[in-house]
């Protein structure tokens, strides 16, 4: 699986407990297109959301999203990964 990292916009003033229940609306349907999404995070200030997600494709990535009510085109195939 290729892993993608994504980036929303809009989200200024969000709380923690609203970034969950947007992520898990993700995860009630990831199954659908073969994706995972692993993790997300939030920049309140600046109102950008950032998720991982391990899917087949970006497309994958994007429909999950569209389908969960917070769509992005920003999500970018992480094809390098050092530790």
């Amino acid at each position: 699986m290729t892993k993608f990292m994504d980036v929303h916009s809009g989200f200024v003033g969000v709380t923690a407990g609203q970034l969950k229940e947007a992520h898990e609306r993700d995860l009630a349907i990831e199954a659908d297109e073969g994706v995972h999404f692993e993790r997300a995070w939030l920049d309140p200030e600046s109102g950008r959301v950032f998720c991982l997600a391990s899917g087949p494709s970006r497309e994958a990535v994007l429909r999950i999203h569209e389908r969960a009510g917070h769509p992005t085109s920003e999500i970018y195939e992480l094809a390098v990964e050092v530790a």
